[in-house]
């Protein structure tokens, strides 16, 4: 009885990391560009230490990989919304100054005229963040090259202000940081953690937003699925105790 509880145990516990990744998942079903991580790998591995020596443990092993698989595309027709194409991710600066990536492009420019993403991280260009010059409109071609006009002046032709530092990642794997920006694995990475691009040229597609490629109703059912599954491993560990004190009122000494 104790094997049969002390497995059901474990593999509530071990649970509890998909559980996660599915929450967050379902959380962020409507977050621009958000990527959902590759499943998580279950194996089972001999515990070692004092009890039995046939004690094998289920590990979950969560490899935070990103699917960079595209999500739906809206026309918003904004001059600053901007959605990757194929693999193509941006590089942004993180809140400790690195360098790191992402796949919103919700851009907005803020009161210090820096051009920043939906979630506040500033947009590197090719010589570091971009600043815009103020009162005028900007236009971001798919190559990422931004041009700037002056509403007052029609006629007047477009200036170029910066381009965007876009990379290609298809030929390279992906993990999400701790502040949810991306990073390629440490086998990958260029110098300064940049990415090396692929075969692909990097583009955007102007005017666009991409939503989260990951689902809410398939989430939902997921979920669902971990909680029968839960409520079945507690009812297992709830039956091995009531034979476990059923066995040892049988052995009790009568009088």
């Amino acid at each position: 009885m104790d094997r049969l509880a002390w497995v059901a145990l474990s593999k509530v516990t071990e649970d509890s990391a998909v559980r996660r990744r599915l929450t967050n998942e379902l959380a962020n079903v409507n977050t621009i560009g958000f990527k959902r991580s590759y499943e998580t790998a279950v194996k089972t591995l001999k515990s070692k230490g004092p009890g039995f020596d046939d004690r094998f443990q289920v590990y979950v092993f969560p490899e935070d990989l990103v699917t960079l698989e595209a999500g739906p595309m809206m026309a918003t027709g904004r001059n600053l919304d901007v959605a990757m194409e194929n693999s193509t991710v941006l590089a942004v600066q993180a809140p400790n100054g690195e360098k790191a990536f992402t796949r919103r492009g919700d851009l907005k420019v803020d009161a210090g005229g820096l051009l920043v993403n939906g979630s506040g991280h500033p947009v590197l260009g090719q010589n570091g963040t971009i600043n815009v010059p103020v009162g005028l409109e900007l236009n971001i071609a798919p190559d990422g090259t931004i041009y700037s006009t002056d509403p007052t002046e029609p006629a007047a032709e477009a200036v170029e202000v910066d381009r965007l530092m876009l990379r290609d990642a298809s030929e390279t794997q992906l993990i999400r940081r701790e502040d949810a920006l991306l990073k390629p694995i440490e086998e990958d990475a260029g110098p300064f953690g940049d990415i090396v691009d692929g075969q692909v040229p990097p583009s955007i597609r102007p005017g666009t937003l991409e939503g989260a490629n990951s689902s809410a109703i398939e989430s939902m059912l997921q979920i669902m699925d971990h909680s029968r599954q839960f409520e079945a491993q507690i009812r297992i560990i709830k039956e091995a105790k009531t034979m476990d004190e059923s066995a040892a009122t049988m052995l009790r000494a009568t009088k």
